[in-house]
């Protein structure tokens, strides 16, 4: 099969659907670890104040893939830069489902991070093979597997852990990222960008395209704040649901499969996008992203009621999560095709450390003063990005 494709042509489907499960299936390594707190805390023995590292250093190493390894996407061949990345992830995904100790815990940890960014390198490339007119449904398409891979990873490695334990969760996954890496081998269109900077420069070039490109710093500064709030709710709500509500694995995982259809809100949002409305919805997700927590403190007298609540509160949550992923991303890929990888790196790479914050926080915050408090900080950061997008002129 001829795997080379023009940005001229239009894209098929089943390349669509290969970029999106990939990506969603890459992705989900960041993810499985968050439901699993508890039990790895027990086997590790991670203190309740630190067990929010257990998220945070999976995305410290995805922020540093991010910054480091994704620009090469402006250098190399992209294909063989996805599997070679793909290798990292699978070998720190093996060394987690064999670990004994926090020190090896944490550095697979890392690897983990590292290697899942294999994502973010397989979204600007799509983003170069979409028609301009298509991109943002496209791209909210491919985005909308990359999303779903983050909110089915919670439940399945609920589910998973409930029958086989935590760490075949992870060897289950080094076996499919393996398979993927074969598939993305065989079958991923190759892309040899142009050569005008060396790796040295277009390092340099990030922080000067964070500070020069106000469409930039904005996006990643925004998705960082709801980032933050939505890894902060997804890191500390399966403890609270264990105590609070009594539910066990299995029962936290069907919770986690509420969140999933937060994902719908990528596509239209993609398309919604190409129509200009770009601005109106992101001020949306702020409000929609806070009262999202704030409606957690209704009726908590009746415990079927405020489960139900929850559920609702994870959908509303991941919708303006997933739907302003898609409007950053749309817009900051206007911003030139010989930059395309960097700008996205940077934007990842900014409000993945806004995730890695959240999570941080929301084991310190839980432990400090269990919902009530995490809840607060979890309201708190997207009204800090919502007067922050009150200052925004047309860019």
């Amino acid at each position: 099969m001829n795997t080379n494709l023009s940005v001229e042509k239009k894209l098929p489907r089943w390349l669509i659907f290969l970029l999106a499960s990939s990506c969603g299936l890459i992705v989900a390594n960041l993810y499985y670890a968050q439901p699993l707190v508890g039990p790895i805390s027990a086997d590790t023995g991670i203190s309740a104040g630190l067990s929010g590292l257990i998220v945070t250093m999976t995305q410290l190493g995805y922020a540093a893939g991010l910054l480091l390894l994704v620009p090469l996407s402006d250098l190399l061949e992209n294909k063989r830069l996805v599997i070679s990345v793909l290798i990292v992830s699978i070998i720190g995904l093996f060394t987690i489902s064999v670990s004994q100790n926090t020190v090896i815990f944490f550095t697979a940890t890392i690897l983990i991070g590292l290697g899942s960014v294999a994502a973010q390198i397989l979204v600007p490339f799509t983003a170069h093979l979409a028609p301009a007119q298509q991109r943002g449904s496209i791209v909210g398409n491919v985005m909308s597997g990359l999303l779903l891979g983050i909110m089915l990873a919670r439940p399945a490695a609920s589910l998973i852990t409930g029958i086989w334990g935590w760490k075949s969760v992870f060897l289950m996954s080094a076996v499919i990222m393996g398979i993927v890496a074969i598939l993305l081998g065989c079958l991923l269109p190759k892309r040899k960008p142009e050569k005008k900077d060396n790796y040295q420069a277009i390092l340099k070039s990030m922080w000067y395209l964070f500070r020069v490109k106000p469409v930039l710093r904005r996006r990643s500064l925004y998705q960082a704040a709801l980032f933050g709030s939505f890894s902060l709710f997804w890191t500390v709500v399966p403890l609270y649901l264990s105590q609070h509500f009594h539910l066990t694995q299995k029962e936290i995982a069907l919770f986690g499969f509420a969140g999933v259809t937060g994902a719908i809100a990528a596509p239209i949002a993609g398309k919604l996008a190409d129509r200009g409305w770009t601005k109106r919805l992101t001020g949306y997700a702020f409000v929609i992203a806070a009262a999202a927590f704030l409606i957690t403190h209704l009726m908590k007298s009746n415990y079927t009621i405020s489960l139900v609540i929850f559920c609702a509160a994870a959908i509303l949550l991941d919708m303006s999560v997933s739907g302003n992923l898609v409007l950053g991303q749309q817009a900051i890929y206007s911003l030139g095709d010989e930059i395309r990888g960097r700008v996205n790196g940077v934007f990842m790479a900014v409000f993945f450390v806004g995730g890695a914050i959240g999570s941080a926080l929301g084991g310190w915050s839980y432990a400090q003063g269990n919902w009530m408090a995490s809840s607060i900080i979890g309201i708190i950061l997207p009204v800090l990005a919502f007067g922050y997008y009150l200052t925004e002129k047309k860019l």
